[in-house]
């Protein structure tokens, strides 16, 4: 890779300023008027969805620019070495691969002389050995009792995708196997665990535990807990502890040795490698959720829409490219029109936890104030993101968006078609009659944020405290159907979106230093809290925060 210096001291980039000084007061109902091919002109398609951009508030000479930085900041060369599997994460000196682990079976991939698409397949392989005996219902406890429930103990992204995605999958459950309920527990201070452990029986249920590294204290101290549970009630003085071990637990993990330290059977863990993300790793062995939940087929499923994805990143022009046309919007908001928020908004009931998958994967990511360099950035990076269903957030902030004093980019994701698989005619008439009103508000709401009171077709003057100003960028992606094939070329669209966006910021979005080290200081403050010494070298409010809670123990 070729130096190419900060790329805000590029001609590009002060192009892109200098442009940006007169769109800055262009609205976005100048920009329709102008056109009435602007929505074909700024859509895009591929992979099942369709990418609107055209009310973002840019014109033809706004995205030649943008598409300038793009190759300045050497964004084809880079797309084609994350691809490549080269090193490029590299505070870690290690690739990114996560595209990886969506290849196919006849695929090659040499990473520094080794293929690694078999050792992949490997894995979903064991992975779906195991989904077929839970769906069998010839996954036994201890008791001889088929599993029913399996309770995910894992944080980050070990939660937050498989998460994310049983929910938007649930409509794909296989039929006729037996059921499993997956349930997830990620808080380290017990209440989601104590209310499953309240509610479950012991003898049919199964924890996986979910850890990169297998030292996350969050995940560890729930697996305790489990633990404990279940020897409590599985093993009386001759009981046989190996057995519930066997029979009620599987790992995940880039650290085999750990697991079995543990006391996790070899047979039940499944592989994660190093060179993938927490936040990426949703499509092998940390996906086992989603395969229990939808089936192996439609894991694979999900997968393939993932690739499809990852093909088009890797051929399409960048002109034509849907992860980098979505990218540069990003970039021309927050860098040229100082639009530092980002609202994810799907109108899908089924993408409840999208927008906290997006806020993990994106700021995460991306929230980096120093270069590949070790230079401080002179330009903001990554913006704020947050979001809600869409039905639901009209109801809860979207007074910001229309009349707050806060310029908020916001994106729109709902499916073209729903309920197509409902078998009653009436009940799917009526629910195809629920998703035209969802789509209405979905589009309505984007028109109004684009042009204001120029939306609303009534008479008279408007009173200022019922005016709308407009002029909020926002995006809109369709997709065919909400199907594991699109749903998996959603993410992926993001996923090379962040990639994009962290290559002419030259930034890394591959490492997590500020993580690390809140989980240092938090490891270093329950050693206080425990053993109440060592207080004396922290700072007046940590001190005065920890004193009260040993006065609360020692009135307790």
């Amino acid at each position: 890779m070729t130096s190419r210096g900060p790329i805000d001291r590029h001609a590009a980039w002060q192009s892109l300023s200098a442009h940006a000084d007169a769109m800055r007061e262009v609205h976005l109902k100048e920009l329709f008027s102008e056109s009435d091919e602007r929505h074909g002109h700024f859509s895009r398609r591929a992979a099942g969805l369709m990418l609107d951009l055209s009310k973002q508030r840019w014109r033809d000479d706004t995205l030649d620019k943008l598409l300038e930085l793009a190759r300045v900041a050497q964004v084809p060369e880079a797309i084609k070495r994350l691809l490549a599997g080269e090193r490029v994460n590299r505070s870690e000196d290690r690739p990114a691969l996560h595209t990886a682990l969506r290849l196919p079976a006849d695929a090659c991939l040499e990473v520094e002389g080794e293929d690694i698409v078999p050792a992949v397949h490997r894995t979903l392989d064991h992975m779906a050995t195991m989904v077929e005996k839970f769906l069998a219902g010839q996954w036994r406890g201890a008791t001889g009792k088929a599993i029913t429930d399996v309770v995910n103990l894992g944080v980050g992204g070990s939660d937050l995708g498989p998460l994310m995605v049983t929910h938007a999958l649930a409509d794909y459950r296989p039929r006729d196997v037996h059921r499993v309920e997956v349930h997830f527990a990620s808080t380290m201070d017990g209440s989601q665990l104590a209310d499953y452990l309240d509610r479950l029986n012991p003898e049919t249920t199964l924890f996986v535990l979910s850890s990169k590294s297998f030292t996350t204290i969050d995940t560890l101290s729930n697996a305790r807990t489990a633990k404990d549970w279940l020897m409590g009630h599985l093993v009386d003085g001759d009981g046989d502890h190996d057995l519930v071990m066997r029979q009620h637990f599987i790992g995940v993990s880039a650290s085999p040795e750990k697991m079995s330290e543990w006391g996790i059977s070899n047979a039940n863990q499944l592989e994660f490698w190093e060179w993938v993300g927490g936040r990426y790793s949703l499509w092998g062995a940390i996906g086992l959720p989603i395969a229990l939940t939808v089936g192996m087929d439609n894991f694979r499923a999900l997968l393939d829409g993932a690739h499809a994805m990852d093909r088009h990143f890797a051929s399409a022009e960048l002109a034509d490219n849907l992860p980098v046309l979505l990218a540069l919007a990003g970039i021309w908001n927050v860098n040229f029109l100082d639009i530092r928020a980002h609202s994810i908004l799907p109108y899908d009931g089924r993408l409840e936890y999208f927008a906290s998958y997006l806020e993990q994967l994106e700021m995460e990511s991306n929230g980096k104030s120093v270069t590949n360099d070790g230079e401080k950035v002179r330009y903001s990076t990554c913006p704020v993101l947050w979001g809600q269903l869409g039905p639901n957030a009209q109801h809860a902030f979207y007074q910001l968006l229309h009349q707050g004093t806060q310029a908020v980019e916001c994106d729109f994701i709902a499916p073209m078609r729903r309920y197509d698989r409902v078998e009653d005619e009436a009940t799917r008439k009526h629910l195809k009659s629920q998703h035209r009103l969802t789509l209405a508000n979905c589009f309505a709401q984007s028109r109004l944020l684009m042009l204001g009171d120029e939306a609303i077709d009534d008479d008279g003057p408007r009173p200022s405290h019922k005016r709308y100003h407009g002029n909020q960028p926002s995006t809109t992606l369709l997709l065919d159907r909400l199907t594991p094939e699109t749903l998996g070329a959603l993410v992926a669209l993001y996923e090379h979106k962040v990639f994009v966006q962290a290559t002419i910021w030259d930034i890394n979005p591959f490492d997590q230093w500020g993580v690390e080290l809140g989980k240092k200081i938090a490891t270093q403050t329950e050693q206080i809290l425990a053993s109440r010494e060592g207080i004396d070298a922290l700072d007046a409010s940590s001190r005065g925060l920890i004193e009260a809670v040993w006065n609360a123990e020692g009135v307790g």
